[in-house]
């Protein structure tokens, strides 16, 4: 770690850093988070993707030339206490339920929004998805790929993404009441019929079901996936058959086997979500009031995109002290390898400089990483 005498709001480096003439105490900034929290959540959202953009953060994409929106709910547990907002959430604790936003295999974060625990997912959604799409932009001009679960298939979701200019999607079916006996008597008569072991097979199907919003008719494709097991992975044999149905909603013309894959990519939201409430530590917010709540959020995620552009910049590559090859490396990973290094702070000739040790193995990628972000 960096060792410093004075403490942080006397220490030069967080004066020049910043480029403030005093860093406020940790009372002080607590009492003009409460005060203007309404004025600066929304200055902290609008321009968490600006940093981004300036270096042109790289932006990965997928095989099928279209870069990955992924949006999801996850929960915060704030159990035992009486802060704003926190009421009983699905996973069946006290807490938050905000939702995010990641763009591209990096996860960059372009879009978040603490809510209550007990607001349900689609609650404002439309607005958060066409922000969320609008901050994409920012950082690519690539077709997108939303991915949202089951919680989002309402009608209203899909006429927005279908209305959206080079976006393509993928919306997990709630199959709510339907007849699973239907869906299974259609799907192994007329779709594609596999058996992976014996014992169980699987019927892939596509369907073009219509619907109407707002007095017009739209027609979506929904690719069913309806598994049979008779006997057990293990061997035994079931008294009666076990069936599972699933569906998709889709604007992609491609196989169905490969669109049910492309969603299961889904699944790295959780890592992300992981990666605020445990590499960040912010899963108990700090305040009572809800809208300081909302602005810490924000300015966490802001933090993580830079924590993230040090990471993508610094750690990938041949000059990263990080041994095994990745697309991205965990927050946790570029705080422990990039961030918790000896050096000290010297001034002299009027300059403030870091000195690192002489086998400091980040030592490198750190000097990569600095010219890249010095002002052309």
């Amino acid at each position: 770690m960096i060792e410093v005498e004075d403490p942080p709001w006397r220490n030069e480096y967080f004066k020049e850093a910043l480029g403030i003439k005093k860093v406020p105490s940790e009372a002080t900034l607590r009492q003009r988070f409460d005060e203007r929290a309404g004025d600066l959540e929304p200055a902290a959202s609008e321009c968490l993707v600006d940093a981004g953009r300036e270096i042109g953060a790289p932006v990965s994409g997928l095989e099928t030339k279209h870069v990955p929106l992924d949006i999801d709910v996850f929960t915060m547990d704030n159990s035992n206490t009486k802060k704003e907002g926190v009421s009983r959430t699905y996973q069946g604790f006290d807490g938050y339920a905000p939702i995010a936003a990641y763009l591209g295999q990096e996860g960059w974060c372009v879009g978040i929004e603490l809510r209550r625990g007990r607001e349900h997912s689609q609650e404002g959604f439309i607005p958060f998805l066409k922000k969320a799409i609008d901050n994409a932009r920012k950082l690519t001009t690539k077709p997108l790929l939303v991915r949202l679960d089951s919680t989002h298939d309402p009608i209203d979701t899909l006429v927005a993404l279908r209305e959206a200019e080079k976006v393509s999607f993928i919306v997990k079916w709630n199959p709510r009441r339907s007849d699973i006996q239907k869906w299974k008597e259609k799907a192994f008569k007329e779709g594609r019929v596999v058996e992976p072991r014996a014992g169980k097979r699987v019927a892939y199907l596509r369907v073009r079901k219509r619907r109407v919003h707002n007095g017009k008719t739209y027609f979506f494709t929904l690719v069913i996936r309806v598994t049979e097991r008779t006997i057990t992975a293990d061997g035994q044999m079931m008294f009666l058959p076990d069936l599972e149905h699933e569906g998709w909603w889709t604007s992609l013309e491609l196989p169905k086997e490969h669109i049910i894959r492309l969603y299961e990519d889904h699944a790295v939201c959780e890592q992300y979500h992981s990666e605020f409430k445990t590499d960040l530590d912010i899963e108990r917010l700090p305040s009572g009031k809800f809208a300081t709540n909302a602005l810490i959020l924000s300015l966490s995620a802001l933090a993580y995109n830079i924590v993230r552009i040090i990471g993508q910049l610094g750690l990938i590559g041949w000059r990263s002290p990080v041994r095994h090859k990745a697309k991205r490396r965990r927050i946790k990973t570029i705080v422990q390898e990039f961030l918790y290094l000896a050096a000290r702070f010297i001034r002299t000739g009027n300059r403030l400089k870091v000195r690192f040790g002489k086998h400091c193995p980040a030592f490198k990628a750190y000097e990569v990483l600095h010219y890249w972000l010095l002002p052309t």
